[in-house]
């Protein structure tokens, strides 16, 4: 902090001396732009040094891309002019309070002062050392928070803020997790078991007795056609939990069977030139099956486009269709959605306006 207190006061005398010889040139509009620039030049090399003060002795690592602009440059030198001129003086005062406390000190041991004086004086140079105390620690904090506004988050902060999206990512996942737990047991249970109730109870009636040979054939007939529409049913209810057509075909092939179940017309776009990860192809086909679902059961589409691409190592997938809009992101689906693809440190995004159209799009990061 004492080096911050150089630079800063440095600061303030570059401040000072250029202020006054640039002032005039600021003020003209013509000299304007080279006196801002010769200004924010001299600040630039004040802000290089602070910067190099805080890597070497606070372990502060800012990012090598981020360039702050001139304006940005010359307020960080001027505020830090400020908070270094108060940091000094807070310094020397707790440096002359020590000087203080050690010619006190000297007078107890000589018995010149007395049990009330030393009561009082000890209750004020303790309530002196804590306001200098959390001065500077105040100081200390608007110190880092200049740095890191000027020059960027640090390695530090990048690194909180990364274990904060996956705590927020992990919970979306499990989330979703129990979610698509309590729709399959939805399906399960209001579609595939009423459907085999059914289906035991034409077999039944078939085999009662007195039952004519016409009238068994019609009932088996009916339980034959139930028992395929119950294997149709199940066969859907697989593919919702995990496509096995992933593993043996790849994407493509899998979403072709989600263009081929679709009630609604598919076009299907896929510029993909080379096998993706498993995970990847997972949350691609997840958010164009629940994207196709959802506009073929809510949305009145009739027609939806489903594109595929990769660019600089990133999957893009959007899909569009032409319906009444007015999807809700906070939905139990879309929030699913989001949640499988931002535990792959992806990005999704719905536009749906009120009379459409809607269009999901996903970016997955293939590396």
């Amino acid at each position: 902090m004492l080096l911050g207190c150089a630079s800063a006061l440095a600061g303030l005398l570059y401040l000072a001396v250029a202020g006054a010889v640039l002032g005039p040139c600021l003020l003209w509009p013509r000299t304007r732009p080279r006196a801002g620039a010769a200004l924010s030049a001299g600040a630039r090399r004040i802000a290089a040094v602070d910067r190099r003060r805080r890597t070497a002795l606070f372990d502060d690592r800012f990012p090598l891309h981020h360039t702050p602009q001139d304006a940005q440059v010359v307020r960080y030198v001027a505020q830090r002019a400020y908070s270094g001129t108060v940091t000094a003086v807070t310094l020397a005062l707790l440096a002359f309070g020590v000087v203080l406390a050690g010619v006190f000190a000297a007078a107890v041991v000589t018995g010149r002062v007395g049990a009330v004086e030393l009561l009082w004086q000890f209750l004020l140079g303790g309530a002196l050392l804590f306001l200098g105390v959390q001065g500077l620690r105040s100081l200390y904090a608007l110190d880092a928070r200049l740095a890191r506004d000027t020059f960027g988050p640090s390695e530090r902060e990048l690194l909180r803020r990364r274990i904060d999206e996956l705590a927020t990512s992990r919970a979306a996942v499990v989330h979703a997790v129990d979610a698509e737990r309590r729709r399959i047991e939805r399906d399960l249970h209001d579609g595939l078991q009423q459907r085999l109730v059914a289906l035991a109870m034409l077999l039944g009636r078939a085999r009662r007795p007195g039952r004519t040979p016409e009238q068994a054939d019609a009932l088996l007939r009916q339980a034959h056609e139930e028992s395929l529409a119950v294997l149709t049913e199940l066969r859907e209810v697989a593919w919702r939990v995990y496509p096995s057509a992933l593993d043996g075909l790849g994407l493509r092939e899998a979403l072709g069977g989600v263009a081929e179940r679709s009630p609604v017309p598919l076009r299907l776009s896929y510029a993909v030139p080379h096998t993706l990860p498993g995970p990847v192809e997972t949350a691609a086909y997840f958010v164009v099956s629940e994207a196709v679902t959802n506009a073929a059961k809510h949305a009145a589409a009739t027609t939806v486009t489903v594109e595929l691409s990769v660019r600089a190592g990133v999957l893009g997938v959007s899909v569009r269709d032409d319906g009444s809009g007015g999807a809700d992101p906070a939905g139990t689906g879309l929030s699913g959605l989001r949640g499988r693809v931002e535990a792959l440190d992806g990005r999704l995004r719905v536009d749906s306006p009120a009379g459409g159209p809607t269009t999901v799009t996903a970016e997955l990061p293939c590396a």
